[in-house]
């Protein structure tokens, strides 16, 4: 079989990827990296141009770095700052999202069509990785030696392919969840809302992420590059789709902020808000990730970087896998991993919808005015002002090994990625130091001085390798992989602390010095999954 942009169906894949949008794509970019045969299906051909995800964080767009995308892959517009604000008490509360964080913004609006081609040409220059659009899942049989999925293309013919994994990227109405027995269940937090994207704003449009918090008509508003503007407002009970959506009604509602006759529509549509997770993200060798496994309400823009997590955290994980380099009990993790903070922020965006909607004036005056209240407590308006709600991306259990140290490093957190300088006075981010293999690190001491030849020889046949940090990166207690790093990291470990960290930058377990080989041990120990 033959469409516009691959090649005929492989009979067997290593990864079958179901689901083309940004967490497919970037799923298939990070599998391409890997050198993962991946076959990516999708049952549109192009990318769709309606208003969906708008709002990434650091953590986001670091996992985009290491997917290849740098800063200009697709245009952002960085937010310094979210306000909330209400009729009755005017702004009552406010997160500051200015400067920035492992190396990026903390806050970015972007485009999505931009990204996702961003991401579609990324992973087409890797040979593994091959595209089949214009054709759609029916059926998924499981196996012993993996699983057999039969596709219909568009023209009904149907076609099989044997993959080792599947990965369901396929969005909320998921059929891979569906066939795998998870699909949502009970009640969800579902609203109603009209997303409208005008364009042709530029030098107009607000600066920054605003949430008008009227009980009448809940509206968040934020800018968008290439001179666009995103509103959302809520639909009342009754309140007819087609009426909402129509020209005359659009008009009406922006007329606060835009003339009718300047105003120039993207796009226009209603949207149900849900608030769902599933009871598993896997089942044996198929796999869930992104919408497919969760959905997450926009209020705390959310809902795309939680599907870059699934992503990152699995991806490594199935190449090593299928490369023999781990056992296929370390697929245990993701589902541990991911999950518990999968909920922890869907319950965030609730509480903070609650906020954003309140039912009517009392309702509103209470929470907004305690909000208010709680501003003039300075512990509390840090908590909200600098984002402390907001759940760390901190494991409770999974692939690593919960260690008590001196440093202010978390086993099972994110290793903070900073600049660094090279021998050669180059300058970089961190993480482009630790590529896609497990990274022993010393802090200002070489991390293999005390390591044994046997086991260093088998942690560099398992792919690891060694990084030093320190004041100097040349010097006379500088290790072959030694960089000049800033007193801020260097600060969060004493000297002679050493970390492991994973593919997906993960703090997989720490040791002070000394204990290397103890350290390297335990760590193969996990991978074998002895």
């Amino acid at each position: 079989m033959k469409n516009k942009n691959s090649a005929p169906l492989p009979a067997a894949v290593d990864v079958l990827l179901v689901g083309n949008g940004p967490v497919g794509a970037g799923m298939a970019t990070l599998l391409g990296r890997l050198g993962v045969n991946t076959l990516v299906i999708d049952k549109v051909h192009d990318v769709l141009l309606m208003p969906r995800a708008i709002a990434l964080d650091n953590e986001a767009l670091r996992i985009l770095q290491q997917m290849g995308l740098d800063e200009d892959a697709f245009e952002r517009i960085v937010i310094p700052q979210v306000r909330m604000r209400c009729p009755m008490l005017g702004e009552f509360s406010r997160a500051n999202t200015s400067g920035t964080l492992d190396g990026h913004p903390k806050l970015v609006t972007f485009y999505q069509p931009d990204l996702e081609h961003a991401l579609r040409a990324r992973y087409a220059s890797y040979d593994c990785v091959q595209a089949a659009t214009g054709l759609e899942l029916v059926d998924l049989k499981q196996h012993e030696t993996g699983v057999r999925a039969l596709m219909r293309d568009e023209h009904g013919v149907e076609h099989h392919v044997a993959a080792r994994f599947v990965v369901g990227a396929d969005g909320a109405s998921s059929l891979v969840r569906s066939l795998i027995g998870q699909d949502f269940e009970g009640e969800s937090y579902t609203e109603n809302w009209l997303i409208v994207d005008a364009r042709g704003r530029e030098g107009q449009a607000i600066d920054h992420v605003e949430f008008l918090c009227d009980h009448r008509r809940p509206t968040p508003h934020m800018p968008a590059p290439g001179g666009r503007e995103r509103w959302e407002f809520m639909l009342h009970d009754g309140e007819d789709q087609a009426h909402m959506e129509s020209s005359e009604q659009v008009a009406r509602l922006l007329a606060p902020w835009i003339p009718a006759d300047q105003l120039e529509i993207e796009r226009k549509a209603v949207y149900r808000f849900h608030a769902r997770c599933c009871s598993a993200f896997s089942k044996g060798d198929i796999f869930l990730i992104g919408d497919a496994a969760h959905i997450t309400p926009p209020f705390v823009g959310q809902g795309l970087v939680a599907g870059l997590r699934d992503a990152a955290n699995l991806a490594w994980k199935l190449a090593w896998v299928l490369q023999g380099r781990a056992a296929r009990s370390i697929l245990d993790s993701y589902d541990q991993e991911r999950r518990p903070h999968a909920n922890e922020m869907i319950n965030l965006a609730k509480f903070m919808g609650k906020l954003v909607m309140p039912r009517n004036a009392p309702a509103a005056f209470l929470s907004h005015g305690m909000m208010k209240l709680m501003r003039t407590i300075p512990a509390a308006r840090r908590r909200f002002e600098e984002m402390e709600i907001k759940p760390k991306n901190v494991f409770k259990q999974g692939l690593f090994t919960p260690t008590k140290t001196r440093s202010q490093l978390t086993c099972g957190g994110l290793f903070p990625q900073t600049s660094v300088r090279l021998a050669d006075g180059r300058v970089t981010l961190s993480d482009s130091l630790l590529d896609d293999q497990l990274t022993l690190i010393g802090f200002q001491s070489d991390p293999t001085r005390r390591l044994g030849p046997g086991l260093r020889r088998r942690w560099e046949q398992q792919g690891g390798s060694f990084l030093q940090l320190g004041h100097r990166a040349i010097g006379s207690d500088s290790g072959p992989n030694a960089v000049e790093c800033p007193h801020d990291l260097l600060a969060k470990a004493p000297e002679g602390m050493l970390c492991v960290v994973r593919p997906d930058r993960i703090i997989m377990a720490c040791a002070e010095d000394g204990d290397a080989n103890r350290l390297l041990s335990e760590c193969l120990r996990q991978l074998s999954g002895d």
